[in-house]
């Protein structure tokens, strides 16, 4: 499937590609886009399958949305990328080495869902089940608030990029709620080897939030640089100034 993405910088730049989580969209790496990445890279950031203005039908395995990735950078004639994932898309960043280790130039790991316990992927999989809809963007900001560090403006502007206006004036977020049933299902799964993770990696977690095991860091800790940050999952929201400064150094 051809992914919706949105692009940011010179299109013979360098092709940085940024990857969302679940219920998330491509333009949530933005504001990062526009106000550091862009200059040095040609920024590309996709909807993923079952997302924003993608197409949302089944199946919602790693193996297809990784052959999403790589139908969509060849579309837009992109041989070889460094990848930045957030969360479930860090987890496809770790897919995609291990299929397509060709593809990438370096991997950028944000909070990454490595593998989420069997327990816990039940539980957030069934807080997907029905149609996610909020009587403003303030109910959405309320709902999508990791914790007192996420700035309420960026999660408020978010609610305006991921969400539709129903005729009766309610916001229903852009997202196949099978979807995330399905990808939450399959984060329970083992990942990928550490030692298929072969390019130079940066590994940017928030110890506060617990998504990324202390087992999970000494496993990757012969493969990638590690860096912690305060705040939440939402890393590129919490850490926003942090993040990007070490990205950006990281890749250049």
């Amino acid at each position: 499937m051809l992914l919706h993405t949105y692009e940011w910088g010179d299109a013979d730049a360098p092709a940085l590609l940024c990857l969302h989580g679940v219920t998330g969209h491509g333009e949530r790496f933005r504001r990062l886009a526009e106000q550091r990445w862009s200059k040095r890279f040609r920024v590309i950031a996709p909807d993923l399958r079952g997302h924003g203005r993608s197409e949302w039908e089944p199946p919602w395995t790693f193996e297809t949305h990784v052959a999403d990735i790589v139908e969509t950078l060849d579309a837009l004639g992109v041989e070889q990328a460094d990848v930045a994932g957030h969360s479930f898309g860090g987890r496809l960043v770790l897919e995609l080495a291990a299929a397509h280790p060709e593809r990438l130039r370096r991997a950028v790991l944000l909070d990454p869902a490595i593998q989420i316990l069997p327990h816990v992927a039940l539980a957030v999989a069934d807080l997907e089940h029905g149609e996610k809809v909020y009587a403003s963007a303030a109910e959405y900001a309320d709902d999508r608030g990791d914790g007192p560090m996420t700035p309420r403006e960026l999660v408020l502007e978010d609610a305006g990029l991921h969400c539709d206006v129903r005729s009766d004036g309610m916001l229903v977020r852009r997202t196949c709620q099978s979807a995330a049933v399905s990808i939450y299902c399959e984060l329970a799964s083992a990942p990928p080897p550490p030692d298929t993770l072969t390019v130079p990696t940066l590994l940017i977690y928030a110890p506060a939030y617990g998504l990324v095991w202390d087992e999970q860091v000494e496993a990757y800790a012969d493969r990638a640089q590690v860096m912690q940050v305060p705040g939440m999952h939402m890393v590129i929201w919490d850490a926003e100034e942090a993040v990007g400064e070490a990205v950006e150094g990281f890749l250049t």
